[in-house]
């Protein structure tokens, strides 16, 4: 395809030829560059519009949809705990907050390796293949008969489930610009909210089924698993024949149109000569001790503090204000503040990519509305935020995989604590659950707000350097390396 106004281009900067990437597909490649902002590819608007429609329409909604069975799976022991699990089982005091602890323990110690093997493998092949394997388990947890069997399912769910979220926030940076990241992010992490409001109408349904299987009677909480396992699953197998792995293997594109859409991403990235590149320990290593990575992990941190803290005991708090009311009332009051939470989501998203700017509403949105009563289901809003951050202030593919990973390990440290935050004993008002709220709250606007000014002050300090000069005496494959030490690299707010 061509475009009907000529790309603007450095073409004295830059050199042509073909590299091959991690997963062995051809890619072009330019030269280091040497100013200080990007010189990006632009096509006619109506094109790239295009273009970027087609990839909205054929990869955002699969990966909302797993998403958002993910997080059912991961939030659907709240509503089964409503409907007969602890009793069951035989569980009392605080085995409900141990056995969530499990998962994310095991969550923890395989986030970074799930994030590396979607680099590694590939996300069109680790995504389904994750997906699977959760809905299984899933499935598994339905037929358990005592609280070691369900620790044992939940440890294995948090394994295949770590990949997830890093994954499909790393899947989105191969097809988008820094820009319009954060919006197609918040699309599929609006999924987490909805799943609240989604969950608890789905549970309500599944405990009027007059039966599944032979073990599972009439409202069951067994019922609740068996039935979104199973929905899990086959919505895995049909991601391994629909999600594209990339830009150049889009079935939906065709030959031009893929060529564009490589382009328009790999214009963005400073010293990169490819947009995937191959596995480096050096580009890790950066991606992972990057001075934004840190500020965004710690505010995402805090925030999964918030999210999962009202994911796993909204059901528990509202059982224990309205204790008279009857279980399907109970399920459909934790509805109201996810989706509040969803339409400010998507609001701040789309705003984002407008305005090309991520740091400011991390500031400006946690200063504000989270001091409300509803700060906990607004706090979903950070999560496209961080993941956008840290992918737009890294350069080549392996820092952005292990900048997003790093991440979401430390949101995880966030949910694992979240497991203890809600005490049987605390029961009404919850004192400690809320207070911690509060205070993450707190935490998370002051480090942002250090960090846009420590950005905004390391910038113009590059500035006033000369970076032709610097990079001339730099070799052109140590200089591929520098991700965000390289003199034309300047921090994104």
């Amino acid at each position: 395809m061509q475009s009907t106004q000529p790309p603007i281009d450095t073409a004295s900067r830059r050199g042509s030829g073909t590299l091959h990437d991690d997963n062995k597909k051809d890619s072009t490649c330019i030269d280091n560059v040497s100013h200080a902002e990007a010189p990006v590819v632009m096509y006619d608007r109506q094109i790239e519009s295009k273009i970027r429609m087609k990839i909205d329409l054929c990869i955002i909604p699969l990966a909302a949809l797993i998403f958002l069975l993910c997080f059912i799976d991961r939030a659907n022991i709240g509503n089964a705990r409503l409907a007969g699990l602890e009793k069951d089982l035989n569980m009392a005091g605080y085995d409900f907050n141990s056995v969530n602890s499990v998962f994310y323990v095991s969550y923890m110690l395989f986030e970074i390796p799930a994030t590396m093997l979607c680099k590694v493998i590939g996300p069109g092949w680790a995504l389904p293949g994750m997906t699977i394997m959760f809905g299984l388990l899933t499935v598994a947890s339905a037929y358990v008969n005592n609280y070691s069997q369900l620790a044992a399912c939940r440890f294995f769910l948090g394994v295949f489930e770590a990949g997830i979220m890093p994954g499909l926030s790393y899947y989105l940076s191969r097809f988008y610009r820094h820009s319009e990241l954060t919006f197609r992010l918040s699309l599929y992490i609006v999924m987490a909210p909805l799943s609240g409001a989604f969950g608890g109408l789905l549970a309500s349904a599944i405990l009027k089924l007059r039966g599944f299987g032979s073990r599972i009677p009439a409202g069951s909480w067994r019922a609740i698993f068996a039935v979104e396992g199973i929905a899990t699953a086959v919505v895995g197998v049909a991601a391994l024949a629909l999600l594209a792995d990339r830009p150049e293997s889009a079935r939906f594109l065709t030959p031009e149109e893929r060529e564009i859409a490589v382009n328009r991403v790999k214009g963005e990235r400073i010293g990169a000569t490819v947009v995937l590149d191959k596995l480096s320990k050096d580009k890790i290593l950066k991606g992972a001790i990057s001075p934004v990575t840190a500020a965004t992990s710690i505010c995402f941190m805090f925030c999964a503090l918030s999210i999962q803290g009202l994911v796993l005991f909204a059901p528990t708090i509202v059982r224990s204000i309205y204790p008279d009311a009857t279980v399907t009332h109970q399920q459909l009051l934790t509805v109201p503040p996810y989706a509040f939470g969803a339409v400010c989501l998507l609001a701040v998203g789309f705003s984002s990519w407008k305005l090309n700017r991520r740091q400011i509403f991390m500031i400006a949105y946690d200063g504000s509305v989270r001091r409300s009563l509803l700060m906990a289901s607004t706090s979903f809003i950070l999560g496209p935020l961080c993941h956008a951050q840290a992918s737009a202030n890294v350069s080549s593919d392996s820092a952005r995989n292990m900048s997003i990973g790093i991440c979401m390990f430390f949101g995880n440290v966030g949910n694992l604590v979240s497991s203890w935050t809600f005490l049987p004993n605390d029961a009404p008002n919850y004192p400690i659950g809320c207070g911690l709220n509060l205070a993450t709250s707190t935490i998370i606007l002051l480090t942002a707000t250090s960090a846009w000014f420590w950005m905004r002050w390391d910038n113009a300090k590059r500035d006033q350097k000369n970076t032709d000069a610097e990079l001339a005496a730099i070799p052109p494959e140590e200089a591929q390396q520098l991700e965000w030490k390289h003199p034309a690299f300047r921090w994104l707010l």
